[in-house]
């Protein structure tokens, strides 16, 4: 069941990001067997020359749910926003306590979070590393008031073309499956904003399953009405954005693809598994009316109390006590190649 396209050495990781201690690889395996001053002279952050429209404050309310805009099919309301800081300890949980696996150097200077949601990452991020600059964007802004001085929130859509004046260190995406119709042009852009050396990390979750999962059942119903939702409204969910070639034609190199098989619940033996498992599993219970309801009933026409049915009984199927229920992550580290001289 083992995994991995390419191992970081501590030679290979990039010196602007690289630390003092040695890198923990973390093999494709299953959790299931046994202070710088980062403004300028003006006071204000050299994030980005965009300005910001109107709209980019109109958030729909659809099935009683809110979104940021009238195209992203994630919501943006309190609810998620729960979710999302759930979803940051899961992540936490699966590295060991760590942020990234790039392995960042004390005095990494900048750093670029895409797609932020909450913040959670960008303000632990800054609060490890005091001396960076870490910029943070997303098309919504819902993050907390009170931050470190040197974390910056914006509004932005990384579909509309980067006007970043400086290069970063490290560039990190997580959770952003079914953001980007055209994921060749984010890793463009990411590529292009990148200092020689730095690092991209990118970092998913892919589709629920179970143990003797039928064609029948309410998940693989769940899973597929999902995955021609997507194919209808032009984007890419699960883990299918996470394409080795995408990556390495846009010029990336020393790919290192990281597969875990997460329990969900606390049905496996180990307790360190077991704690991972849990709170893994509220996650993905929270993530399932979020992911699916505006994509059924905008691309497949579905009625949204038989969205929501369905989410109760894929919520029962995976509770099951037999269900074994899990769920793949992949992390991916790419490095901008280095150009002698």
């Amino acid at each position: 069941m083992a995994e991995d396209t390419g191992r970081i050495e501590p030679d290979d990781v990039p010196a602007d990001v690289n630390d003092e201690e040695e890198v923990t690889s973390i093999e494709r395996h299953s959790l299931i067997s046994s202070s710088t001053d980062p403004q300028n002279s003006s006071g204000k952050s050299q994030a980005s020359t965009k300005s910001l429209s109107g709209s980019a404050f109109e958030q729909p309310i659809e099935n009683g749910r809110r979104y940021a805009n009238d195209d992203y099919f994630m919501p943006n309301d309190e609810a998620e926003h729960t979710r999302l800081a759930i979803a940051h300890q899961t992540f936490l949980l699966l590295l060991g306590g760590q942020l990234t696996l790039a392995r960042v150097r004390s005095h990494v200077k900048r750093i670029l979070d895409v797609g932020t949601g909450g913040g959670d990452w960008a303000i632990a991020m800054g609060e490890c590393y005091p001396n960076a600059e870490i910029i943070a964007t997303d098309i919504s802004a819902h993050q907390p008031s009170s931050v470190p001085p040197n974390v910056v929130f914006q509004i932005d859509d990384a579909q509309d073309g980067w006007t970043f004046t400086e290069s970063f260190d490290l560039i990190h995406m997580r959770g952003m499956a079914g953001a980007f119709s055209d994921w060749p042009a984010i890793y463009a852009e990411a590529f292009q904003h990148l200092k020689q050396g730095g690092v991209l990390e990118l970092a998913d979750f892919g589709a629920i399953a179970v143990d003797q999962q039928s064609p029948d059942s309410y998940i693989s119903i769940y899973n597929g009405a999902c995955q021609v939702a997507a194919e209808k409204a032009g984007i890419t969910i699960g883990l299918d954005h996470l394409k080795k070639e995408w990556l390495e034609r846009t010029g990336f190199s020393i790919v290192k693809s990281t597969i875990m098989d997460v329990p969900l619940g606390h049905w496996t033996p180990d307790p360190q598994k077991k704690i991972v498992g849990k709170m893994a599993l509220i996650s993905v219970l929270e993530a399932l009316e979020a992911t699916s309801l505006r994509l059924l009933t905008r691309e497949l026409n579905w009625k949204a109390e038989d969205v929501k049915d369905l989410c109760a009984k894929v919520q029962a199927e995976i509770t099951r006590p037999n269900a074994r229920a899990s769920v793949q992550c992949q992390f991916v580290l790419m490095r901008k190649l280095l150009i002698p001289g």
